[in-house]
């Protein structure tokens, strides 16, 4: 058997098993082709270059048992390989933290944000860090700048906590157990913030994947909008006069939209679309108030 076979096989027991995604792949295809690489050791962005590689009947056994604990679980495939990737950039993950997917990841990579950005900006706030995913990636992309990664969760901290070492940003990303905002000092130029947003009625429909993750990341009441409307109430005293807001919603709008009308606000483009990722200044936010 060749390796594409495999994935193949791999893929039709997933479609037949009926699991769900969203972790990191869209499909069932994408997803045993992670599953296949990753278990034989291959760099899961090269499938076009093993695909024709052949297998053993033991590394087959292997990828089968791990397909099938897959279907048998439930758990994303990040909680199985203890690995995700946001922009090329590997993070470890494991139960104790949400599987990193922020869409604001993309912004970071590809300047999007930069538009609000100066040579002033200095201070960066990754607020809901979680694995301390963004925290890492906005180090990475502003050199120049500190961040702070902040969670209500100490056991997220401790998974941020290997990633900010593993990616050596250790020296320029601080984190810290708060509650919004509540364990914080200072006034921030960028405020990076993936809340608890799901409404209650999604996540009583949410599919055990999701339910594998603490529901503290997820869960944000009856609207979605619980965390998020404290935060940006407490937001403006926590931002320099030119800083902005980038907070992620998912499939929110609307609730987002009932919830705060009068705000103005800036949706920003992601492979998602232009619903899931909104931008919005100091000045607006203190306007609201």
């Amino acid at each position: 058997m060749t390796l594409i076979e495999l994935v193949e096989t791999g893929t039709a027991r997933l479609e037949a098993a009926g699991v769900a995604f969203g972790h990191g792949t869209t499909n069932a295809f994408d997803e045993a082709a992670w599953l296949v690489l990753w278990q034989l050791g291959l760099p899961i962005d090269d499938l076009e270059g093993a695909a024709d590689m052949a297998v053993s009947p033991q590394q087959e056994d292997s990828v089968a048992e791990l397909i099938e604990e897959r279907i048998a679980t439930r758990k994303p495939a990040a909680y199985l390989t203890r690995e995700a990737w946001l922009q090329g950039v590997p993070f470890y993950v494991d139960e104790r933290a949400i599987v990193p997917r922020s869409f604001i990841a993309e912004l970071l990579a590809d300047g999007t944000i930069d538009a609000w950005l100066s040579d002033e900006t200095k201070r960066v706030l990754d607020l809901c860090t979680g694995n301390g995913s963004l925290a890492v990636l906005a180090a990475l992309t502003y050199p120049d700048v500190q961040v702070d990664g902040a969670d209500i969760s100490p056991e997220a901290l401790e998974v941020a906590r290997i990633n900010v070492e593993k990616h050596g940003v250790q020296d320029r990303v601080r984190l810290v157990e708060s509650d919004g905002f509540a364990s914080l000092s200072g006034l921030y130029d960028l405020i990076l913030c993936n809340p608890p947003y799901v409404n209650a009625q999604s996540m009583a429909q949410l599919p055990e994947e999701y339910r594998a993750e603490p529901e503290l990341a997820l869960a944000g009441g009856p609207d979605g909008m619980d965390f998020i409307r404290a935060m940006l109430r407490d937001a403006p005293a926590r931002m320099t006069d030119n800083a902005v807001l980038v907070l992620e919603i998912g499939n929110e709008r609307e609730h987002f939209e009932a919830a705060f009308p009068a705000l103005e606000v800036a949706w920003l483009e992601t492979s998602a679309g232009e619903d899931q990722v909104l931008l919005v200044t100091r000045e607006a936010l203190a306007a609201l108030a």
